[in-house]
């Protein structure tokens, strides 16, 4: 394992992240707020100690395998987070540093959870770093850094593999830095249409750009108290389907560039995706036409909820907490499954539970029939034995992660409701749970203990699960 490379791209991205807080350093200096001076110290140490240890560093050889692709990208991560958090414990607005790690960790994993009791309270700039770092985490840290540094070999596909979520990450080109280049054109070109349909409805730019970060990163961080509830309707529309837009694969919208059209309504997954939101939508809309007695109002809020928590969002335009449990349960069950595989959305992914179920329907029929050789396809094509094990594997890991940390959180004494609700929400980087975690509540009611342990879990969650696992295990430090 190639230490010196894998230190010195941690120090790389932390420089870069030092110059992005150019964003709410600028914010800050609009609205003549003090917060200025705590980005700006922190651009500069950062990036200065960053820059000074990078030097005395000489990795050899710049090849990353895929061992040094997964260790890469969990300290990335938790470096980024950590040097996140200190603008926030400067600034006084958030005082202590596990608050703020924990804001931060949520910010950059596009989870959405947060610890504030008065959002309206915070600075401007202060707001435009927590919705700007679920952009930034949204396609990913280093798939950033790919498209905007030189890479002299293609090893650079182990970080994009670890980086992005899915159960099958394919290069879009050969070259996976063009791959990545691609991915942030889309990623920033549909960004900039949501950015320019808010501005139409009716925000100003500061308002439709941290909230078209939180939609595009499928994070939820919000700049007033309640959410989106207090926006127009056609902002919630525009939101609602905005999210749905970021919860689809990107590779799709490549194919779209190149006027491939038939291949997108052959897709398995998209087909899939937009049958469970249109199903949510319509049994939640019939479960809370009486609480609303306006169908309107109903499918508004079904639709924007759907979409929310779908693409694991977060965003909310009504308390989903006081609805009716059918609707409760639909939205629960939603947080699991996700979005698609190759989107800024959290979850297991729908590919994963389509190739679940093929599987599953596989081995049925093959009980029926023993000497029947099943095989799953998906889009008309075999899958790879190895692919359909993966998935099986990961989700029997899930599951056990999601036991452990269950009942790590279980220590706190709250309710049920509110530990497991807490732990689906964190997992599976969505935000807003249930009962005391609610989307009229927060995540405040948490001890230190409880907050790094769900702080783990949104970290999990987002680069799913293996890399943060292996930076765990002794073994992986071994030079053998």
């Amino acid at each position: 394992m190639n230490y010196k490379l894998i230190l010195s791209t941690v120090l790389k991205v932390i420089k870069i992240e030092a110059v992005l807080m150019l964003l709410p350093l600028i914010t800050a200096l609009i609205y003549k707020e003090d917060c200025f001076y705590s980005f700006l110290i922190t651009m500069v140490v950062a990036f200065t100690i960053a820059h000074v240890v990078q030097k005395f560093i000489k990795p050899g050889e710049f090849y990353f395998y895929a061992k040094d692709g997964l260790i890469t990208v969990s300290l990335t991560w938790i470096a980024v987070s950590l040097v996140g958090a200190v603008p926030f414990v400067l600034s006084g607005e958030i005082p202590s540093f596990i608050d703020a790690f924990f804001e931060t960790v949520s910010g950059f994993t596009t989870t959405g959870a947060s610890i504030l009791n008065d959002v309206e309270s915070m600075s401007k700039g202060t707001l435009m770093w927590r919705s700007f770092s679920h952009f930034i985490g949204g396609m990913g840290v280093l798939v950033f850094i790919m498209a905007i540094t030189r890479k002299t070999t293609d090893r650079p596909i182990h970080i994009l593999r670890a980086e992005m979520p899915g159960p099958i990450v394919s290069k879009l080109v050969p070259r996976s830095k063009d791959t990545a280049k691609i991915l942030y054109l889309i990623y920033m070109g549909l960004t900039s249409i949501l950015v320019v349909l808010l501005l139409f409805g009716g925000m100003d730019l500061f308002e439709s750009l941290t909230h078209a970060f939180g939609a595009a990163g499928t994070g939820g961080f919000g700049i007033k108290n309640n959410s989106i509830a207090g926006y127009s309707p056609y902002i919630q529309w525009v939101l609602a389907i905005g999210m749905l837009v970021f919860g689809i694969n990107f590779n799709l919208f490549y194919l779209i560039l190149l006027k491939k059209i038939g291949v997108i309504f052959k897709s398995s997954e998209l087909r899939t995706y937009v049958l469970i939101v249109i199903s949510a939508v319509a049994l939640i809309t019939f479960n809370i036409y009486p609480l609303y007695n306006n169908f309107s109002s109903a499918i508004r809020s079904a639709t924007f909820q759907t979409s929310s928590i779908m693409t694991t969002t977060g965003y909310a335009t009504a308390d989903f907490n006081a609805w009716p449990n059918l609707s409760k349960i639909i939205l629960f069950t939603l947080m699991f499954i996700g979005g698609c595989a190759g989107s800024t959305a959290g979850g297991l992914k729908v590919s994963r539970i389509v190739i679940a179920l093929k599987k599953i329907k596989a081995e049925l029929k093959k009980l029926l029939y023993p000497n029947t050789v099943s095989v799953v396809k998906l889009d008309g094509e075999k899958i790879d034995e190895g692919v359909t094990s993966g998935v099986s594997t990961y989700m029997s890991i899930y599951f056990i992660c999601f036991v452990i940390l269950t009942v790590l959180i279980s220590f706190n004494g709250l309710s049920f409701e509110t530990t497991v609700s807490s732990v689906s929400a964190c997992f599976n980087n969505i935000g807003p749970g249930f009962d005391l975690v609610g989307p009229t509540s927060n995540y405040s009611v948490y001890n230190g203990f409880s907050k790094i342990v769900l702080s783990i879990a949104m970290l999990l969650g987002r680069l799913e699960i293996y890399p943060l696992l292996l930076l765990l295990m002794p073994t992986t430090w071994k030079k053998k």
